[in-house]
């Protein structure tokens, strides 16, 4: 089915936004990195005990020196960006349309300790894919929307903007977009919000995709959660009958909870973390430290190596962070979010979803798992490379995975 649209966007609604960071605001920046007090190394041979010294080191060094904020913000100016006010808070937003008739609006979420920055090489294959060899009837009118307390989005100034009330936030931004139909895609924090935009089911979507499916039965994600500590046994008291894919799962989730310490600093104390705002290699430090396989490669980078991230692309983001600082504004989601990250939402079966699994995902979601948490699965697909950060680490591979979960949706 084509979707038509006809958007027209209301500029008393959208104020034009452009990215200008004081030249003042980055010398202060590389003056503060030239005079970090650096601990002493770990103690170990692993990453066991975090960051390790070497790898941060190496960070800071690049930033310091060789680090060009300028190049990123004129990317991001060459875009079209915008606030815009909802539920009284001011968001900002990239919006890129189509050149192509008959593309359909989808709107992205990105996640912690994500940004906008995460989804700039998905804009133009998404947006124009004849350009890329694809074909103009998979298109996008693409919304890139900044979480609140995130990026350029304005900080909430009181509790309340959990994940639910940003789905709902989402459906009026695509309304006053002028898009009729729209579907959506998100990770991590963005997967939360997707499938929250799946619950309430507004009859403006068409359907959602994630890469970050939460699809874990709630006695299994209990089970899990109360072997945080390492007191409870959460394996040892795992059903005997999971499937090979189920046993994978939760041995991998076992670990995760295991090793959330920043998001559970996160959701009980974000105001303690002040030395965020005030140290960028202390901040550096937490945003690299997101999960094993993320950190494993940052530092296979920093060290030399070739991957699926640049220096450039890790620094641009944690740059975005500091000259914003929005580290402890990003943390207070965490604090009112009060459901389970994994665990299944209650997607309506009205609404098509899609789930894709990348290897290096916190958790790869298994097809039984995702049946049941999505009752209305279109698509199902696990690929042989890239991890959390797929749209910024694996940009071909995740564009061809949009394409491919929402073509029947068209």
């Amino acid at each position: 089915m084509a979707v038509r649209t006809e958007a027209v966007m209301d500029t008393t609604l959208f104020r034009p936004f452009t990215v200008e960071v004081p030249e003042a605001d980055l010398e202060a920046l590389r003056t503060r990195l030239s005079v970090t007090r650096w601990p002493e190394r770990e103690l170990v041979a692993d990453q066991s005990q975090g960051v390790p010294l070497a790898t941060i080191q190496a960070v800071v060094r690049y930033w310091e020196n060789e680090y060009d904020w300028r190049r990123i913000e004129a990317r991001l100016n060459s875009l079209p960006q915008f606030i815009t006010e909802i539920d009284g808070l001011d968001i900002h937003l990239v919006h890129v349309r189509s050149p192509h008739e008959n593309a359909l609006p989808l709107i992205v979420t990105h996640g912690w300790p994500g940004s906008v920055i995460e989804q700039l090489k998905i804009i133009e294959p998404l947006t124009d894919p004849t350009a890329y060899g694809g074909d103009a009837s998979d298109a996008f009118h693409l919304v890139i929307p900044s979480l609140p307390g995130h990026g350029f989005s304005a900080k909430p100034s009181a509790p309340g903007w959990g994940p639910e009330r940003i789905a709902r936030a989402w459906v009026e931004l695509m309304r006053n977009l002028g898009y009729a139909r729209f579907v959506a895609q998100g990770g991590d924090w963005g997967a939360m919000v997707t499938d929250l935009l799946g619950v309430q089911a507004p009859p403006e979507l068409l359907g959602i995709h994630t890469n970050m499916a939460g699809t874990v039965p709630p006695d299994l994600d209990k089970a899990l959660q109360a072997g945080i500590s390492g007191a409870n046994d959460a394996l040892g008291s795992m059903p005997s009958d999971l499937s090979a894919d189920e046993r994978r799962a939760v041995e991998q989730l076992d670990f995760v909870w295991k090793h959330v310490a920043y998001a559970l600093m996160m959701q009980s104390r974000p105001q303690t973390l002040t030395g965020l705002a005030d140290s960028p290699a202390g901040l550096a430090a937490f945003l690299l430290d997101h999960d094993a396989q993320s950190l494993d490669l940052i530092s296979r980078v920093f060290a030399g190596a070739s991957e699926g991230l640049s220096r450039d692309d890790v620094l641009d983001n944690i740059t975005l962070y500091w000259l914003t600082n929005t580290a402890v504004s990003a943390a207070r989601l965490y604090a009112e979010n009060t459901l389970s990250f994994f665990a299944a939402k209650g997607v309506s079966s009205s609404v098509p979803a899609a789930v894709s699994v990348f290897p290096g995902e916190l958790y790869q979601a298994p097809r039984s798992w995702a049946e049941q948490a999505y009752p209305n699965l279109v698509y199902y697909h696990e690929l042989d490379k890239g991890g959390h950060f797929a749209a910024w680490e694996q940009p071909q591979l995740f564009c061809e995975e949009l394409r491919a979960a929402f073509r029947s949706l068209r």
